[in-house]
């Protein structure tokens, strides 16, 4: 479920708490959309049938691209790496999205190759 807020002062309350957490603890606001060093990042997973190998592209904006190499089945573990692949793409994160049913081994190592490349993209 979905909850809209409408109005200024709805939108400022968090946006002041946040600031006033960040100024207190010593952190320093990081701009939403650089969390990766722009480049191509590898990550490896064991799968079902081998290693699962995801070849990650990442701007300033996110996930650009996701390349696969693997020995998954084509018609359930690559179908379900497929099908995430999509997900990831969409969402432009790893979190929350579940394996497949039926391919949990196949979609698990997906999920960990590419969020293996993100760990060496992110901005430290």
């Amino acid at each position: 479920m979905k909850t809209i807020i409408r109005g200024t002062a709805a939108a400022l309350c968090p946006a002041l708490l946040i600031g006033a957490f960040c100024a207190c603890s010593g952190l320093s606001a990081r701009p939403l959309g650089r969390r990766y060093i722009p480049g191509t990042y590898e990550g490896a997973a064991p799968g079902f049938r081998g290693q699962v190998r995801a070849l990650v592209r990442v701007d300033e904006n996110g996930i650009a691209e996701i390349g696969l190499s693997h020995g998954e089945d084509g018609e359930i573990g690559g179908a379900a790496m497929e099908e995430l692949l999509e997900l990831v793409l969409e969402e432009n994160s790893t979190e929350d999205i579940d394996a497949v049913s039926g391919a949990t081994e196949s979609s698990l190592a997906f999920l960990a190759a590419v969020e293996s490349a993100l760990d060496r993209a992110r901005v430290p």
